[in-house]
């Protein structure tokens, strides 16, 4: 069997039955084959010739049952026929369903089973099936192998793809010059991620036909960093921003609220609020105000009211505050008020 088929494993019996014999049954009385072994569990098929309890007496009823304990649901697609007197399987009488056996609670042998108990009325078995006094049934079952939950995708690296595209310079038809130091890059890749270097590189602006185009008011490291981000959507690791992590983070985020990194302003702001201290508190506030960032300057705005806090924090940067920004101070004195 194929690779590819679901089927794990299929099975025949056939029951080859004497009417007159059968005449003598009684009710509930079954015929049994033998137990099949298939896909790691044992099965056998019962008929009963003259029905399975007095509410079904004319017809002949018929099963599949699952006789060795599991612990585990099993498929299995179950079809029974009637064999003509030409030999041939008759589509008039042939049942056929998918069932899940399921798995049992507590030790022992499992006797779970579906089949039908009016598989075929005795009268019809008679008239249409019965030659040379007997007549046969066809049993047959397929289990069915589960499929994945789910196909296993690995990660995208389209982040690692592009930052080798943006260190080899590869087809960059821009270059982006920071202090005299020179980024090649890709408009198209900038433009993608940035709607103010879309503006710039593809609008109108006098920079969409430049091959070269000056960055004012970033430092080098700064833009390399963003560069970076905007190539492979990664923020810098800890050991990538230098002496000075808070300072680095700042610039950075200023530089993400500059060209509408949104993604790459949230990142710095938590890596912010990760190393907030009562030494440091007063000057991340004062960049998130700066730059617009309402999700770090709530956070630092808690910090500060906190009584434990609030005679720690007076430094250098608290005095920047008091001068800069009275609209933070009168917003600290409201929220201690409440």
């Amino acid at each position: 069997m194929g690779a590819t088929s679901m089927f794990e494993s299929c099975f025949t019996h056939q029951f080859k039955l004497s009417y007159s014999a059968t005449r003598n049954f009684s009710i509930g009385q079954r015929v049994s084959s033998e137990e099949i072994s298939a896909g790691g569990h044992l099965w056998r098929f019962d008929c009963y010739p003259r029905g399975l309890t007095g509410t079904n007496g004319e017809y002949l009823s018929i099963f599949l049952r699952r006789v060795s304990y599991s612990k585990e649901d099993v498929k299995a697609v179950i079809e029974f026929l009637v064999m003509g007197r030409d030999g041939a399987l008759s589509p008039d009488h042939r049942k056929n369903t998918l069932h899940v056996y399921p798995p049992k609670s507590s030790g022992g042998f499992n006797f779970n089973d579906w089949g039908w108990t009016h598989f075929v009325q005795r009268s019809v078995v008679q008239s249409l099936y019965v030659t040379s006094g007997s007549f046969i049934i066809m049993c047959g079952a397929k289990l069915v192998r589960d499929e994945p939950i789910a196909i296993d995708v690995p990660r995208s690296n389209i982040g690692r793809h592009l930052g080798l595209l943006l260190d080899s310079g590869d087809g960059s038809d821009v270059s982006l010059v920071v202090d005299g130091e020179e980024f090649p890059a890709h408009r198209a890749v900038l433009a993608a991620r940035s709607p103010v270097f879309k503006a710039q590189l593809l609008g109108s602006m006098a920079d969409a036909k430049m091959s070269s185009i000056t960055m004012q008011d970033i430092a080098p490291e700064t833009f390399r960093a963003m560069l970076r981000f905007i190539y492979t959507d990664a923020c810098p690791a800890d050991d990538e921003l230098g002496d000075s992590p808070n300072e680095m983070l700042q610039h950075l985020l200023a530089a993400a609220d500059r060209f509408a990194l949104d993604r790459l302003k949230l990142l710095c702001a938590t890596k912010l609020w990760d190393n907030v201290s009562a030494d440091t508190v007063a000057a991340t506030l004062v960049c998130a105000e700066t730059y617009n960032c309402p999700e770090l300057k709530r956070k630092c705005i808690n910090f500060f009211v906190e009584e434990k806090n609030f005679k720690a924090v007076l430094t250098d940067g608290f005095g920047q505050l008091l001068q800069n920004f009275p609209s933070i101070i009168a917003e600290l004195r409201e929220k201690s008020r409440a």
